[in-house]
């Protein structure tokens, strides 16, 4: 690890993730607030049915995003144990289900232990964002010689891969510090060195490929 990355103190890494995830809630809690606004004014009677919808779908998309954002920032519970891929992908779907991107899942194993889950639901933000005008994800890997092994490849038009999520998932520090954005592969990176691991970013042309390897927690 790098010296600089030493700055981020345990309490500025707690702020910077509570950050990310206010930022991601900020989107559907306003769009609920405003639906909600409309019940208050009388002049907006006509508006209430697509008030309702609104609440719906905001409401909707905050307990997904709270849900994925639990288990990939927190611990998903205290308890040790494996958490379902069935259980994963839902997660997945809940936030993703219409991003530009197409996720594909070809994991061989039925569960992953929760520093595999959390890597792998780290790496589906990342994966996401490193094909913003949409293309497609492969989600491949499984468990086998005590080992869990994850790879993500994706392949999308004007595919990219920011320098500072390279550094950061090394565990160094970006040139321009730290932020709500650039901490997120900062802290997967964390996850699974601390877990006995490693995780890895590359670029080729349009592909860019993650890769994690983590012995199974016990």
């Amino acid at each position: 690890m790098s010296a600089p990355s030493m700055k981020l103190t345990a309490a500025n890494l707690a702020a910077l993730l509570c950050a990310r995830i206010c930022h991601d809630l900020v989107s559907p809690i306003g769009a609920l607030s405003a639906a909600l606004e409309v019940f208050d004014d009388d002049d907006n009677l006509d508006m209430r049915d697509d008030a309702m919808e609104l609440i719906k779908l905001s409401a909707g998309q905050a307990s997904a995003k709270l849900q994925f954002l639990r288990l990939a920032f927190g611990a998903g519970g205290s308890a040790p144990g494996v958490i379902g891929l069935d259980e994963l992908k839902k997660l997945t779907l809940g936030v993703f289900g219409d991003a530009k991107a197409n996720i594909s899942w070809a994991v061989d194993a039925e569960g992953l232990d929760k520093p595999a889950s959390r890597i792998l639901l780290n790496l589906v933000m990342l994966a996401v964002m490193a094909v913003p005008r949409g293309g497609d994800i492969v989600i491949s890997g499984g468990v086998e010689g005590g080992e869990t092994q994850l790879k993500f490849v994706c392949t999308g038009f004007k595919a990219r891969l920011a320098d500072s999520v390279v550094k950061t998932l090394a565990g160094a520090a970006p040139e321009d510090g730290f932020d709500g954005r650039n901490v997120q592969p900062f802290y997967t990176g964390m996850i699974a060195r601390e877990a006995g691991g490693s995780v890895n970013a590359s670029i080729d042309e349009e592909i860019v490929t993650f890769s994690a390897v983590l012995p199974v927690q016990n």
